[in-house]
């Protein structure tokens, strides 16, 4: 039995779906997004769907929730089933009261509370108002609405949104602060089909946590999207790949579907190098031979056997991998990095406290706790911000600078990607240029578009071609994950733990912190905290 047919979820009995399609098609113009997709989702299980940027994951999710509705093909979901989505959209409750926004994710409950409500609001109110009203509280309480406001809160709290936050409007709150409320109510209320396209984006890391918690409990169907590959592989039961218009599901998270996966493109392409030494025997065969009359027969066989070999090539995937690497043009010495008494302060809050600490040789890094006052660390040691305090760094030091706001590297629109890149590069020529480009996926015609047209993605990984095109021994990283599909964040990956430099990083990635830090340096409330231990060292003495 080859290793597909055990990866690739055979038939069985399972639970009757939740949620499924049959022969769901859908086109935009003329570019197919799936083609007669027939698949079915089971409670009891979570299912991650992937798929390269722009393969349709988050289409999808519209067409299950019926936000879409411009397909061929059918969906189903089970009578009587409750189908719960994550809002996107952030600021569409801005004037709704926090814990009435949360209880709204339960439209059936919250429309009767509404109508209740309307009932004891009127001046005239009737017997037959009261009446009504009556079978509204006996409806309310079977859908458990006297617990509602408790069941919110504790959601609330375990997502970290402080009690005194719950009876405020959502317009007062940050960004990500709405977005953990969003959750709350895609949650709230036990839904029977929970779809969640990238719930852990700028989520911090304590609330990823207790939603991974959250979800290994949950008895019902999960469909995720998601960027997050420790969260994925934490959560997953399946992995649903898009691939060539149609959706494939696995049994296993991420980390087993991507080894799995990998080990059969490697025996896909040792199949195909096979095939073509056999191509190559073959066509010798026939350019040596072709010619003498008493082997002509042998050689038109061959040549049908090699016409046969070549329409049965196999179909590559369209997944593109990036390549990452980064080479520092020369070793850093001992005396790297000391900081000493640093301190900061913006609109009168001190995000760094006389804060000192020294780097050493090979370390690598992982700095978390105020995102805020981490950004604004890294910008002091690129020489964004001066401050009176001592930062030396060694002599042999060269640094590369992966900021978290990149808008100012894009100031200049109509430049051609070739000629961004070019401005961080000695050596001007073109194709030396392109070749860094190539690795990020921008090849061709690509090369050639204005950095203005760049998606959040596409800059990312241009700031990565900079990086590489460095050759700088200490890299600075904050936050580069966020816009990086699946392929290009394990490319990364890869890259970092590689690198033989230093490295200083923060990242919403939990995979990437444990795979690549070997200190931890957390800074709260101004102060410095240093950890000579790994990330999930580091996660069990704090969480002791």
């Amino acid at each position: 039995m080859t290793l597909f047919s055990v990866f690739v979820l055979s038939e069985k009995i399972e639970p009757c779906p939740m949620i499924s399609t049959n022969n769901v098609s859908l086109n935009y113009g003329s570019r197919t997004i799936f083609a007669n997709v027939t698949i079915k989702f089971v409670p009891g299980n979570c299912y991650g769907l992937i798929g390269a940027n722009g393969s349709g994951k988050s289409t999808f999710l519209k067409v299950l929730s019926g936000e879409i509705d411009e397909y061929s093909g059918e969906v189903h979901i089970g009578p009587g089933l409750r189908l719960s989505t994550l809002q996107q959209d952030h600021n569409v409750f801005d004037d709704e009261i926090v814990l009435q926004t949360v209880i709204m994710g339960d439209t059936v409950l919250s429309s009767t509370i509404a109508k209740r409500d309307a009932i004891y609001a009127k001046p005239d109110f009737s017997d037959e108002d009261g009446i009504k009203a009556g079978e509204l509280e006996e409806k309310i309480e079977q859908l458990g609405g006297y617990e509602a406001e408790s069941n919110v809160a504790q959601l609330l709290s375990g997502l970290g949104i402080k009690e005194e936050l719950h009876s405020k409007l959502m317009k007062e709150l940050t960004e990500a602060e709405k977005l953990k409320v969003l959750l709350a109510q895609a949650l709230f209320g036990n839904p029977d089909i929970l779809l969640l396209d990238e719930p852990t984006n700028d989520l911090d890391i304590y609330a990823i946590q207790w939603l991974e918690e959250w979800l290994m409990n949950f008895e019902k169907t999960v469909i995720v999207v998601s960027h997050d590959r420790h969260f994925l592989n934490a959560v997953c039961t399946h992995m649903a790949d898009i691939d060539f218009g149609k959706i494939t599901m696995f049994a296993g998270n991420y980390d087993f579907w991507y080894k799995s996966s990998q080990l059969i493109r490697q025996m896909e392409r040792d199949q195909k190098k096979k095939a073509e030494d056999r191509a190559k025997q073959l066509r010798e065969f026939i350019a040596r031979f072709s010619a003498n009359a008493s082997k002509s027969k042998q050689a038109t066989s061959r040549r049908k056997a090699l016409e046969k070999l070549e329409l049965g090539e196999m179909k590559a995937s369209t997944r593109k991998f990036p390549y990452v690497e980064f080479k520092p043009e020369r070793e850093p010495g001992k005396n790297l990095l000391t900081v000493e008494n640093l301190s900061y302060e913006e609109d009168g809050k001190k995000l760094l406290d006389a804060i000192s600490f020294e780097l050493f040789k090979d370390d690598k890094v992982a700095i978390v706790g105020d995102e805020l006052a981490v950004t604004k660390l890294y910008e002091i040691l690129a020489g964004k911000i001066e401050v009176d305090s001592k930062i030396e760094w060694g002599v042999t030091t060269s640094r590369a600078y992966f900021p978290a706001d990149n808008a100012e590297l894009f100031h200049s629109t109509d430049l051609s990607l070739i000629d961004w890149l070019r401005q961080f590069s000695n050596d001007k020529d073109e194709s030396y240029i392109r070749g860094f480009l190539g690795r990020m996926l921008f090849s061709g015609e690509e090369a050639t578009k204005f950095t203005k047209v760049l998606s959040g993605g596409e800059k990312v990984r241009m700031l990565l071609s900079k990086m590489m095109l460095s050759g700088a021994n200490i890299l600075m990283f904050d936050n580069p994950t966020s816009h990086l599909d699946l392929e290009a964040i394990q490319a990364l990956n890869t890259a970092m733990e590689k690198f033989n430099g230093n490295i200083l990083f923060s990242s919403y990635d939990q995979q990437l912190l444990q795979s690549v830090a070997n200190r931890i340096f957390e800074i709260n409330d101004g102060k410095l905290s240093i950890y000579d231990k790994n990330y999930s060292e580091y996660k069990s003495l704090v969480e002791a």
